[in-house]
Order: structure tokens, then C-alpha cells, then sequence
């Protein structure tokens, strides 16, 4: 069976795609550079999800699976202005994936960061995470921003606490921690 991702895209369709490219704002770090997805960029995410370290939601996901949460991740932006940015260094190579998001279940915009395995421990999951929180302030003036982790996932925590968030509860019987993002001056 041929996977959705891997059915060509006819020339109108393909103009239609280079059109988010458009809306989704392109936000630049020292040694990365935010933008928006490409289908190329399934690839990279499903290494993610589709991975043990894909803790959140419980374990690895199956290619439908991440597939389906691509294209959610990415819509998002025609729906509420704000979504999935692919996160790219400077050399081009796509280093993971960081979004502000509104999913099923969540109570606030959440903000989210996902590394691939080769770019992790690098520091660029805190560079490109705070860029994204400063845009969800400054730009989308959002009224709260939270990053929803799991309690095991040290890294993500780790990357929170250097954001200058702090818990803020849990959810699901404590499966997940609520991490606040304060507004600045606040």
C-alpha cells in the first residue's frame, strides 16, 4: 500500500503548498532558522515519533500515526495562525521541530519542541523554543503560553527550566506536567 506521503504532487497542488510557505513567518536564531514544514520534512519527524524517545504520548508512533499529526501540526496554521516550525541549522540539515499549538485536550497554546536524536544535547531545542516563545508574546500576543511534558522526559524538562518556566501542576493523573511560560514583565 503506498503511503499518502508518497502519492505525487500534481503542479497546481504543489503551487497551493508553496503557498504556506508564504504565511508561515520565517524566525531566525544565531544557528537556526525557523520555517515552515515541507513534506520532505516527514521523514525527520517520524525518526522522532516513531522512536522509544517518543515518550509523550507513550511510546513510538506508527508512520499513519505521525502522519497524521504532521499534517495536523501544519494545518494548524491556516486555522489559527500559528503552528509546527521546522527547525533547520544554518547548514540546511533539519534539526527538529518546534510549534505553538492548540491541540485536542489542551487548556492553553502550548508551546512544543521536538529534536531529532543527532541534534540533541546541542542547545538548539532552547534557542529555537525561545525564539518561538517570544514570537507567541510579542507578535501573536498570546495570553499564556504552557509546554505540556512528560514527567521522564528530562531533556524537555531541562530545556523548560532554561525558558524560565516553571510546573504548574498536571494532567491525566499526573502523566503530564504543566509547564508555565511567564510573560516577560510579568
Amino acid at each position: 500500500m503506498i503511503a499518502p506521503r508518497d502519492i505525487p504532487v500534481t503542479p497546481d497542488a504543489a503551487r497551493t503548498a508553496a503557498a504556506l510557505q508564504q504565511i508561515v513567518p520565517v524566525l531566525r536564531t544565531p544557528r537556526t532558522v525557523l520555517r515552515a514544514p515541507r513534506l520532505g520534512d516527514f521523514e525527520p519527524l517520524q525518526s522522532i515519533l516513531g522512536s522509544a524517545r517518543n515518550l509523550f504520548e507513550g511510546g513510538p508512533s506508527t508512520p499513519e500515526e505521525s502522519w497524521s499529526d504532521f499534517c495536523a501540526m501544519t494545518a494548524i496554521w491556516i486555522l489559527r495562525g500559528h503552528g509546527m516550525w521546522t527547525v533547520e541549522t544554518r547548514a540546511g540539515d533539519v534539526a527538529g521541530f518546534v510549534m505553538i499549538g492548540t491541540e485536542p485536550g489542551d487548556r492553553e497554546h502550548e508551546l512544543g519542541w521536538l529534536m531529532t536524536e543527532a541534534f540533541e544535547g546541542m542547545g538548539l531545542a532552547t534557542e529555537a523554543a525561545k525564539r518561538a516563545r517570544d514570537h507567541a508574546w510579542t507578535t501573536l500576543r498570546l495570553p499564556s503560553l504552557v509546554s505540556y511534558i512528560a514527567p521522564r522526559n528530562a531533556r524537555s524538562e531541562a530545556v523548560a527550566r532554561r525558558l524560565g518556566a516553571t510546573p504548574d501542576g498536571t494532567l491525566y493523573d499526573g502523566q503530564i506536567t504543566i509547564w508555565r511560560h511567564r510573560r516577560p514583565g510579568a
